[in-house]
């Protein structure tokens, strides 16, 4: 129980407020994709007086149970959540031999394409202060996200029931958040459900948080204001932080509101003892129609206002480590004879404090054996000073005998081997398209990656639907490009200009007998692992690899902010 505690995904508490339903998706194909799949757009849903979206028909949540395996890899054990038509659980990835957690929903699920779309866009994020979308599928009429699963983290739910936080630890929460979410909007980003429960400590105090975008795409919420939303959402986990107390009238995830009717109290009214700069801190980023605080400062109305208000604010340090109080040194006693001017005669009034008895020293080395001894150590000593110095000797007229005629004795940084020239560029004979199946998508741009000109490049086709080149049968080991050094050569470095970031990219070498590859199996050596890389693409080798022919492979491609996805490879250089 302590471990669902902790790392359970929280999309199941609302705090109370049902929430609007999700807008529909909308897909748009402008003849250019490949993709044989494209989706379908929806009406967006009416809404009432109320401005509420009114309720949506969801199918019935899949009834998959404990044991269940999806792609024969991720084994469901735990169901944490189940409402609105999904579920969540705990699974175990028995590739990798870890636990993840598992998003499930039917694939005709009102929200399944902007679940699948969020939680695509969070992973490209790979940001470590949120906890990573490791996979986002659709497969068998269900469509499932697995995530990071961090037992041993705590949630600032269970941290909040435990009591108000120190200033410090307090202002560690308002900074990390702030600055974590400032990154994610810089990406086009927003969470809409930052609470407790999405928020978690690891044992080196570092906060993480889980759920952006997709906990807000599981239940449909959205927000005309999202900056400001998750803006004041920071702002009530630290007043909560303050003052253990929900900032509003209704009770919420185990916090007590504020009385009704007075409105927002600053947190340092709440609770004495609270600090100043961090209440303040707190009603600027709650406060809707400017700040209550009695500086009256402006309001902090998006992540990256609230963090430049922490950083100018001074910094809160750490409680000082109290120690435990050294016990009182207490002088020996030791026994005498003489007592207030008597000596040599017993006391009458005996002192009630024993007095302990010390042994007797031992006897000095006065006897003749003491003698002999004492000799015999002196003679050991004379010994070993005489051997040492003839030792010392010795070792210098070796060393005189290694000099040359000059009398240069020849020193270790002499024999040191000179340091290897840095890797030079190879000269590229030709470059292909990698067409495992045969079909290429733009053979005839490809000199365009190694012609040293960043304003051309080889672009893929745009494609809809998935990042994996949409799906597509034809596709399914991807693409890239193989390039032919004319001869094996040592290989020592790779240097690729990306045409996008974002790009699932691996790069692999064929054996040095190899002639004219074409498919995967062809390039068993590994130059850079599979990852998802930035603008360029860098990987130097411990030690120089023989082959003359080089694969770039992109097996995802990045979304293209329209709604497709593209990449391509802009320069290549090859090093040795």
């Amino acid at each position: 129980m302590a471990e669902r505690s902790t790392a359970a995904v929280d999309v199941a508490d609302n705090g109370g407020d049902e929430p609007p339903a999700a807008k529909a998706d909308e897909a748009t194909n402008d003849g250019t994709a490949q993709a044989e799949e494209t989706e379908g757009a929806s009406p967006e849903k009416p809404e009432g007086d109320d401005g509420r979206a009114r309720s949506e028909t969801v199918p019935a949540t899949p009834d998959v149970h404990s044991g269940h395996k999806l792609a024969e890899r991720y084994r469901l054990e735990e169901c944490v959540t189940r409402l609105d038509g999904f579920s969540s659980w705990r699974a175990v990835d028995e590739k990798l031999r870890r636990a993840v957690g598992v998003h499930l929903l039917p694939a005709n699920h009102p929200r399944a394409r902007s679940v699948l779309a969020a939680a695509r866009s969070s992973a490209l994020l790979g940001d470590p202060r949120f906890v990573q979308v490791l996979d986002a599928v659709e497969e068998d009429d269900l469509v499932y996200v697995v995530h990071e699963w961090l037992p041993d983290a705590t949630e600032l739910t269970a941290l909040l029931a435990a009591g108000p936080m120190e200033a410090h630890d307090a202002y560690q929460l308002v900074s990390q958040l702030s600055h974590a979410m400032a990154a994610a909007h810089r990406e086009g980003l927003t969470h809409l459900r930052l609470t407790p429960g999405a928020v978690l400590r690891s044992s080196t105090g570092q906060y993480r948080i889980r759920g952006l975008a997709v906990n807000a795409a599981l239940r449909g919420v959205t927000s005309e204001r999202p900056l400001r939303q998750d803006t004041e959402a920071i702002g009530a986990l630290l007043y909560a932080a303050l003052t253990k107390r929900w900032p509003y009238e209704s009770d919420a995830y185990g916090l007590s509101g504020l009385p009704k009717g007075m409105g927002l109290i600053a947190p340092d009214q709440v609770r004495a003892g609270v600090h100043r700069g961090l209440s303040e801190l707190a009603m600027r980023a709650l406060a809707n129609d400017g700040a209550t605080a009695s500086r009256q400062e402006p309001p902090c109305t998006t992540p990256d206002e609230l963090a430049k208000a922490v950083a100018a604010m001074p910094r809160v340090l750490p409680p000082e480590p109290t120690f435990a109080a050294q016990p009182v040194y207490q002088q020996p006693v030791y026994p005498t004879t003489y007592q207030q001017g008597t000596y040599g005669r017993p006391s009458s009034h005996p002192s009630s404090v024993p007095q302990p008895v010390l042994a007797a020293p031992p006897a000095p080395l006065q006897s003749r054996t003491g003698r002999v001894l004492k000799w015999g150590v002196s003679a050991l000593l004379i010994a070993a000073l005489g051997l040492g110095s003839w030792q010392l000797a010795e070792t210098l007229l070796d060393q005189r005998k290694g000099s040359d005629d000059n009398g240069v004795t020849e020193t270790t940084e002499d024999k040191k081997d000179p340091a290897p020239a840095p890797p030079k560029p190879l000269t590229i004979a030709k470059a292909t398209e990698f067409m495992p199946d045969g079909s290429g998508i733009q053979p005839g741009d490809v000199p365009n990656a190694i012609d040293d000109n960043s304003s051309t490049a080889w672009v893929t086709n745009r494609y809809l639907g998935f990042a994996n080149f949409g799906n597509l049968p034809q596709r399914r080991q991807g693409s890239g490009i193989i390039v032919d050094l004319g001869k094996v050569q040592d290989v020592r470095a790779i240097d690729v200009d990306m045409y996008r970031s974002g790009q699932t990219t691996a790069v692999f070498a064929a054996g040095p007998d190899a002639s004219s590859p074409t498919s995967s199996a062809d390039f068993p050596q590994r130059i850079a692992p599979k990852q998802v890389a930035g603008k360029t693409l860098k990987e130097e080798l411990e030690k120089p690899l023989r082959t003359r022919y080089i694969l770039i492979h992109i097996t995802e491609l990045p979304a293209d902010g329209t709604g497709g996805y593209r990449g391509g490879i802009t320069d290549i250089s090859v090093l040795g």
